[in-house]
C-alpha cells in the first residue's frame, strides 16, 4: 500500500472508531438492563421460597442463618409476603 492509501485506510479507521465505540456502549447498556433484570427475578424467586419456607414452618431464625440475610431483612420479606413473624 502506498502512502496516500495508508493515509485513506487510517482516516476511515479514525472515523470509524467513535460509532464503534457507541455500538459497544449502547451493547454494554443492554446486557447490564438484562442483568438486573435476571438479579430482580432471582431475588423475587428467593422471597418467595422464603415465604414459603416460612409458612411450611421454617423459623425465622433458621432462615436467617440460610440466607444471610438479616432478621430484620427476613421479618420485611416476610411481612411483604403477607406473613407476621415473630
Amino acid at each position: 500500500m502506498d502512502l496516500g492509501g495508508a493515509m485513506r485506510a487510517l482516516r476511515a479507521a479514525d472515523e470509524a472508531l467513535p460509532q464503534a465505540e457507541e455500538h459497544a456502549a449502547q451493547l454494554a447498556r443492554q446486557v447490564k438492563a438484562e442483568a438486573r433484570a435476571r438479579v430482580e427475578q432471582a431475588r423475587a424467586e428467593l422471597h418467595r421460597a422464603i415465604v414459603a419456607e416460612y409458612r411450611a414452618g421454617a423459623r425465622q431464625v433458621d432462615l436467617v442463618k440460610r440466607t444471610g440475610y438479616s432478621r430484620e431483612r427476613v421479618r420485611q420479606i416476610l411481612r411483604a409476603g403477607g406473613v407476621e413473624a415473630d
